[in-house]
């Protein structure tokens, strides 16, 4: 399979969809996942604004791992695309989010101004970053170009 080829289809599917799905887990190790619309800085870094009491917020802020899919919910079964990642997640430091908000922002002109004092205490939000560690892209069993018959997790790219 072609590095570049699984490459774009990657860097397609992050720019082709508004939400992606945020897995973290509880002090008990229960897991929780949420949607949320995101903003992507290349591949690698996630924004997302969110409540700090939101759960997944809470879990975040103990355990930094996290698990990400991002894909199309409206396609027709058989054609899915979807990227899968690991990251470690964590609010955007108070020197970053003048920038980061600006970033966050940008993608969604139609929503409430996401400036920085609407993202910081006393706001009720705050500005979260995912930085992506491994990712891999699912490849149909069915595509025309690397299908196997079974759909599988093809890695795509590890970041430090």
């Amino acid at each position: 399979m072609s590095d570049d080829i699984l490459q774009a289809r990657a860097a397609a599917v992050i720019e082709g969809n508004k939400y992606l799905t945020l897995a973290t887990v509880n002090a008990s190790g229960t897991p929780w996942v949420t949607p949320v619309y995101f903003t992507p800085d290349g591949h690698t870094h996630f924004y997302w604004a969110s409540a700090p009491e939101a759960q997944h917020s809470q879990n975040l802020a103990r355990d930094p791992e996290v698990s990400i899919a991002i894909f199309d919910s409206s396609v027709a079964i058989g054609h899915a695309e979807a990227l899968y990642l690991t990251a470690h997640a964590h609010q955007v430091p108070e020197a970053e989010l003048v920038q980061c908000a600006e970033l966050y922002a940008a993608r969604y002109p139609e929503l409430r101004e996401f400036a920085p004092d609407g993202l910081r205490a006393p706001a009720d939000l705050r500005l979260y970053r995912a930085t992506a560690t491994r990712h891999w892209i699912l490849v149909r069993g069915g595509d025309p170009e690397y299908g196997t018959g079974v759909d599988t997790r093809v890695p795509v790219w590890t970041s430090g």
